[in-house]
């Protein structure tokens, strides 16, 4: 997939979080709708004084735009199986707390 796609893909997802229209967003960076509908298409592609202002409109850093889902969905993939390793690592830590504690109570 190529920057513009990628791009244009983020660009809509974070304006849809936004509940935002095309229009709605197009009107607060001064943009016509369709010039907006050809960038979230992926046809065309961003000023760094666009770029600035979309990111500021929908409160979302400039680097969101260029993150590829797929290297997201590896990272989540990563993620999980840190969180799991932790969880296991506090379940033991807690069953350790609760032998100590019942050590002490007798």
């Amino acid at each position: 997939m190529n920057v513009k796609s990628i791009f244009g893909e983020n660009l809509k997802l974070y304006r849809k979080a936004k509940k935002l229209s095309q229009e709605q967003l197009s009107e607060k960076v001064n943009i016509s709708v369709k010039h907006l509908s050809s960038i979230e298409r992926g046809l065309n592609f961003v000023s760094a004084d666009l770029l600035e202002k979309l990111a500021a409109s929908l409160g979302t850093p400039a680097f969101c735009f260029f993150v590829d889902k797929k290297e997201v969905f590896y990272n989540d993939i990563m993620l999980n199986k840190i969180d799991g390793i932790v969880e296991n690592h506090l379940i033991e830590t807690i069953e350790k707390i609760k032998s100590a504690i019942r050590r002490n109570d007798k």
